[in-house]
């Protein structure tokens, strides 16, 4: 196996070890995790930048911050505003940004000089005319977005919507389900929009498996099928907490419509 995909970031983050010795005598301010093409951040008194396994500068550029490389293209903050760059420290497009994300599925999201959000195409171009208040990563070809009301909707590669339900608060799809945040609580929704069940909790974590760590109104803790059904409870209700206030067979919130 390649050296760098062995490599870890010792426990005081100064340099990397591979299995358990270093793999270079520098030691730097900050180093983070080795990415293809084998170059990793590191941050020393010059500046920032990225090394290779034996711990030498792959360029001579120095910036800010630095950050590893996704898809062949790595965020950069310099003096100049944040971009990304190729291995050797060229840029990959003109534009620069007050920051930048990580390339994910072909897109990137930045945040512009007037705060708003927008995702980058693989060529650093704008992939749709729309601005956001806030856009996250694409995930599957689908990422979340923010309108100026607050309100959250998933969008495809081109910006436009999946489907016509907004959420207070909302997630990419993991296992073919999202974590959303409804009027009266949090659920899980498919790729419509939909809630895949009726009840409503604090908290929603992802689902493994088909089961999901939730938490209820009333402090409890449980894990829940894909029914929102009780598979089993890892705490019961704590201390004078209200009781769950979303049963079953009340009235839940399914989104905002457009």
């Amino acid at each position: 196996m390649t050296a760098w995909k062995l490599a870890r970031v010792a426990p005081d983050g100064t340099h990397h070890v591979a299995l358990g010795a270093p793999l270079y005598k520098t030691r730097f301010l900050e180093v983070l995790a080795f990415h293809e093409p084998g170059l990793a951040p590191a941050r020393d008194t010059s500046g920032a930048y990225h090394i290779d396994v034996t711990g030498r500068s792959a360029y001579a550029a120095r910036y800010v911050r630095t950050f590893g490389f996704y898809e062949g293209l790595a965020a950069v903050h310099a003096e100049g505003g944040w971009h990304h760059v190729r291995p050797d420290s060229t840029a990959a497009y003109t534009e620069r940004y007050a920051w930048c994300g990580n390339y994910q599925d072909g897109r990137c999201t930045v945040r512009d000089r007037d705060g708003r959000y927008l995702h980058l195409d693989e060529g650093g171009r704008s992939a749709s005319t729309e601005r956001w208040q806030y856009a996250g990563d694409y995930r599957g070809g689908i990422a979340v977005v923010q309108r100026d009301d607050g309100l959250h909707t998933h969008v495809d590669r081109e910006g436009r919507p999946t489907h016509d339900r907004w959420f207070l608060d909302l997630d990419v799809f993991h296992k073919g389900f999202a974590r959303a945040r409804l009027d009266d609580g949090w659920a899980h929704v498919d790729r419509a929009g939909a809630p895949i069940y009726a009840r409503r909790f604090a908290m929603v974590e992802p689902f493994y498996n088909g089961q999901a760590r939730i938490e209820r109104f009333d402090g409890g803790l449980e894990v829940i099928d894909e029914h929102g059904e009780l598979v089993v409870e890892l705490r019961a209700r704590s201390g004078n907490r209200d009781a769950e206030t979303s049963g079953d067979d009340e009235p839940h919130g399914m989104g905002i419509d457009a």
